[in-house]
């Protein structure tokens, strides 16, 4: 699971339930079942700008712009919303779109002065959708006390949506929309 300690390579045809197997890539589902082995990086797209640690220097025209991947397929949209997803736009794919790949969108916006809340959600062409955080909640649990750093999600292949909020100052912060 990490080549930096990869010293020899043998082929099984089980789990080896190594270290690494179990704790890293073994999620503890609610009601203590455990969803082991998942190594499918799902539907996800994240705000690249503005985002954590960017301010907003005036009310203005921004581009919001962003990342979305699956590993079931192609990036078939992005949906965009900067009032924490009561309304939505699709936003423009940029570049190829690629085989489980890395796929940039862009959507220009408008910003008002006032806080906001700017959330991605992305499609891919299979039809699988990136979860709502309280969808996610539901359906693998979370973390008894909150994180403190979006950096640091309470699951292993958390492909919630990220919110950033945007304060009256324009300072960009992760919350919990």
């Amino acid at each position: 699971m990490n080549v930096k300690f990869l010293r020899r390579i043998k082929a099984v045809d089980q789990p080896a339930y190594s270290y690494f197997e179990t704790k890293n890539y073994s999620q503890v589902l609610p009601g203590g079942k455990t969803w082991r082995f998942h190594f499918l990086m799902e539907v996800k797209s994240f705000i690249t700008s503005p985002s954590l640690g960017h301010s907003l220097k005036e009310p203005g025209f921004y581009t919001i712009s962003g990342v979305a991947y699956s590993g079931a397929g192609r990036i078939a949209k992005v949906m965009v919303s900067a009032d924490g997803g009561k309304s939505w736009g699709e936003a423009a794919l940029q570049g190829a779109v690629h085989d489980k790949a890395f796929t940039r969108f862009v959507m220009p916006w408008r910003w008002d002065g006032q806080p906001a809340v700017l959330q991605s959600r992305a499609w891919d062409e299979a039809g699988n959708v990136q979860p709502l955080r309280a969808e996610f909640v539901a359906a693998r649990g979370e973390t008894k006390a909150p994180v403190a750093t979006p950096l640091a999600f309470p699951n292993q292949h958390y492909n919630s949506i990220t919110s950033w909020g945007i304060d009256s100052k324009g300072e960009v912060k992760h919350v919990y929309a």
